[in-house]
């Protein structure tokens, strides 16, 4: 059940085990979309003391569906560079498009998990809650020193969070736009351990460590042990 009702996927990253210690419960939250978020989902969110929320929406998304919260900074950080359809009309597989953000959105992913440093609590979210949020919460969760099974649990429990008929909605929706694709259920629903398994791997195989990359983008060493401080508690 999400903490914010009429936000989708909305819940607290808190509880991790990361080495000897474990994620700050109320500093960290992740979610889909606030745009259908009621009276007494507002109440809800005004109650969790949320100080900035980090929106990682297109301009196209979040002009089409406008957050409807209060009382918190907002910061949008876009994470596709180009038009969120494109992926759709490539049929690119969930791993591709992880690939693709890695690959040409690095320095955005930074600002992104910078900006989880400068006011907590922190909501980061997309539309969904599922790739661009499920990408940006694991890799600052993995360079906190977050242990992987965690991290990977914690990216496949969007599956469990995505309602049914929110799914039912969307695939309905795209398949209509993109009738011969066949990748549309993967890239609209599902969230597989395995696939973001096999990402953490690749950027470990590339970068050294999910830090390591980071630092690649920008992040500087003081940046890195601050998100540790900040999200872990020994």
């Amino acid at each position: 059940m999400s903490l914010v009702p009429g936000a989708v996927n909305f819940r607290d990253v808190g509880g991790l085990p990361a080495g000897g210690g474990r994620t700050r419960t109320g500093v960290l939250y992740r979610s889909g979309s606030l745009a259908e978020v009621d009276d007494l989902g507002g109440e809800a969110f005004r109650r969790l003391g949320v100080r900035r929320i980090v929106d990682l929406r297109s301009d196209e998304e979040a002009g089409r569906a406008p957050s409807r919260v209060e009382g918190a900074e907002t910061l949008r950080v876009p994470l596709f560079l180009g038009s969120l359809t494109s992926f759709f009309l490539e049929d690119v597989t969930l791993t591709q498009l992880y690939r693709s953000l890695l690959e040409r959105s690095g320095d955005r992913l930074v600002t992104a998990i910078r900006a989880i440093l400068g006011a907590q609590p922190v909501v980061v979210h997309c539309t969904a809650g599922k790739d661009r949020t499920g990408l940006t919460v694991a890799l600052a969760l993995r360079a906190a020193g977050v242990d992987e099974d965690a991290v990977v649990d914690d990216y496949e429990r969007t599956e469990s969070m995505l309602p049914p008929w929110r799914n039912q909605q969307t695939l309905a929706r795209m398949r209509r736009a993109y009738p011969a694709q066949r990748h549309l259920e993967e890239l609209a629903t599902r969230a597989p351990a395995a696939v973001m398994r096999g990402v953490l791997e690749e950027i470990r195989a590339t970068h050294g460590s999910e830090a390591g990359y980071l630092r690649a983008h920008g992040l500087r060493n003081d940046e890195l042990d601050l998100l540790r401080r900040t999200l872990v508690e020994e």
